[in-house]
């Protein structure tokens, strides 16, 4: 039997495979209409956060009997056509969560300390001493939007570095916000009483512009928002005016309603946001994890285990 890696992975995980008797076709990230030509003949695909594995692919393989994602979410595979057509569908939820929270965190203090601004100056000759004055985390209230493995994780460190810690999440686990110390209040006070906000939620259309306009302006002036999920969870045009007039301090993100990010945008532009492209599970550990986990999940569908 044939698996399509149609995205970077772990050669460990490439080792899984082929041990299990396995022939792998290894193409980073195929165009749609190459995409195609490939999967003809393949039992198992694996992506990451793209290609798209839509209909037109699925119809495409009709040997296809498992869609593997190396990584969290499945916002690139048309999860319910799989299911129809008898396709399983594996992800690896877990491999990353610590990569994803510490990444939140390190962005946390880039945007608190002025961090990416003063290196900038300081390649562009100037000295930024007064305007890179920043604030301690420690004694702050950190708002963790979503409660779920990466949450968590963001929650536990936070604690240890004297974080006070709001949650919001429509399913609420008591026992791990105890744990921290945490507690679970409504969406509206967490936005009005947080001095850091973090979003931690899956894609979903419930969840699409959960931070809009009316959201932003219940933050506090000196708030800084955090975005390391999805994209789209923010409204972009909203987000951009309000660091622009001050409505918020300054944010921080990894994920964008764009990918990859436009090189004119209008984030860009400003100094109180800090950008990164989307390496929240760019980690040598992460990427290790997810990879070996979806590789044996492959394995076992495929061997009927």
């Amino acid at each position: 039997m044939k698996v399509l890696v149609a995205a970077p992975l772990h050669e460990k995980a490439i080792d899984v495979l082929k041990n299990a008797g396995l022939e792998v076709v290894y193409e980073e990230y195929p165009n749609q209409d190459r995409l195609k030509e490939l999967v003809k003949d393949v039992s198992g695909i694996i992506v990451r956060s793209k290609p798209k594995v839509t209909k037109e692919i699925i119809d495409a393989a009709p040997n296809l009997k498992v869609i593997a994602r190396a990584g969290v979410g499945l916002d690139n595979v048309d999860v319910e056509y799989a299911k129809s057509k008898g396709i399983e569908v594996v992800n690896s939820p877990g491999a990353s969560s610590r990569s994803v929270a510490e990444l939140a965190v390190a962005l946390m203090f880039n945007v608190a300390r002025k961090v990416a601004f003063a290196d900038r100056k300081m390649r562009e000759g100037v000295w930024a001493k007064k305007q890179s004055m920043g604030f301690e985390l420690e004694g702050k209230t950190l708002g963790i939007i979503g409660f779920g493995r990466i949450g968590y994780n963001v929650g536990k460190i936070a604690k240890t570095i004297g974080m006070n810690v709001l949650l919001y999440d429509v399913y609420k686990n008591y026992e791990r916000a105890k744990e921290i110390g945490a507690e679970f209040v409504e969406l509206e006070y967490l936005l009005k009483n947080s001095d850091v906000i973090t979003i931690h939620v899956p894609l979903l259309e419930s969840t699409y512009h959960l931070i809009n306009e009316e959201k932003l302006r219940l933050m506090k002036p000196t708030a800084v928002l955090i975005n390391t999920s999805r994209g789209p969870i923010i409204d972009t045009n909203a987000l951009v005016k309000a660091l622009e007039e001050g409505w918020i301090a300054g944010a921080a993100l990894d994920v964008f309603e764009e990918e990859p990010l436009p090189k004119d945008h209008p984030l860009t532009k400003l100094d109180n946001v800090v950008l990164t492209p989307h390496i929240g599970a760019s980690t040598v550990e992460a990427q290790a994890r997810a990879g070996i986990e979806v590789a044996e999940k492959v394995v076992k569908v495929l061997k009927g285990e």
